[in-house]
């Protein structure tokens, strides 16, 4: 690990690739294009048994809602403490995945977190378009506001773009919820290899686009098209990058150096610090897209996850 750097609010720090973890990456990769070359299955239950494969921490429970117009799941690991609360908000390019698919996920980092978890059920593209999925988001973190002190919104890939954009609007806006039921404050948001930007304008969408063993740039491409809907692609409520706004929490931003989403992370980071923020940014060497799913693989995936949950103990406790 470098020494932090800090330029204004923001502190980056690099973390070099494990010698266990380079050892692994061959056989992981090959499971990977073994898994996706695979084109018999629908993409849909084909990314839920990808993403479903990360285990589910010890002793974690799981329920579905009780509030009919929020779908989801909530996760509780045994430790939670009762104030604490995290929406998450999953990744897939806004077409894959569902509150259930990202269960075990989940709850490697409420477990960790000590902390209740809701992953909300939004509607995905292109069946639902933009801003339709930000607006259910924003309605399941004024909900959990109503019931906790301390909430921090979590996501991963195109779910961290929607945490930073649920965040955004937060700090843009009062809560909708009567300021006397409101009862707690957001406290921190964490993403991991959020979709910052869809007009694919970083550097690395094409500088990685050789290295990256999960992401297409075509396939973003078209999702982001179906995503969209009527809006401009650098509107800030699909793109978060175009439009950050004073008064956010304190982010931690985390990814992989070889991922084609490398610059959303880093160009979100520099600007949203440059706008007040407390960012602290972690770059992982030679690590790809959402790394941390592969617990069960990588040192490095568990001690990220590690580090998150601290951060997130540290905001609580502020």
């Amino acid at each position: 690990m470098t020494p932090p750097e800090k330029t204004d609010a923001l502190e980056l720090t690099q973390f070099p690739l494990d010698e266990q973890d380079a050892a692994a990456l061959g056989p992981l990769y090959q499971r990977f294009k073994s898994f996706w070359a695979d084109a018999s299955e629908e993409p849909r239950a084909k990314f839920h048994r990808f993403i479903g494969a990360t285990p589910s921490a010890d002793g974690a429970l799981f329920r579905p809602t009780d509030t009919p117009e929020l779908p989801g799941i909530w996760c509780e690991p045994p430790s939670a403490a009762a104030e604490r609360a995290i929406l998450y908000l999953h990744g897939g390019a806004y077409t894959l995945g569902s509150a259930d698919t990202y269960r075990g996920f989940v709850s490697q980092i409420a477990a960790r977190a000590q902390a209740r978890a809701f992953i909300l059920d939004y509607p995905l593209a292109p069946e639902t378009t933009a801003p339709v999925a930000l607006e259910l988001a924003r309605e399941a973190l004024d909900s959990l506001l109503a019931r906790h002190r301390h909430v921090a919104v979590v996501g991963d890939s195109a779910g961290g773009g929607l945490a930073l954009a649920t965040v955004a609007g937060a700090a843009r806006a009062p809560s909708t919820l009567a300021a006397e039921h409101t009862v707690g404050r957001v406290a921190a948001a964490v993403v991991f290899s959020p979709w910052t930007d869809l007009t694919l304008s970083g550097r690395s969408f094409e500088e990685k686009a050789s290295s990256d063993v999960l992401l297409e740039p075509a396939l973003l491409a078209d999702a982001a098209r179906g995503y969209i809907g009527n809006l401009a692609a650098d509107d800030p409520r699909v793109s978060p990058l175009f439009g950050i706004p004073r008064g956010l929490p304190p982010l931690l931003i985390q990814a992989g150096t070889e991922e084609l989403l490398l610059d959303d992370s880093r160009r979100y980071a520099r600007a949203a610090s440059g706008a007040g923020a407390a960012v602290r940014l972690e770059l992982w060497q030679g690590l790809h897209h959402v790394f941390q799913l592969d617990v069960e693989t990588l040192a490095s995936a568990r001690r990220a996850l590690d580090r998150a949950a601290a951060f997130l103990s540290s905001a609580w406790l502020g």
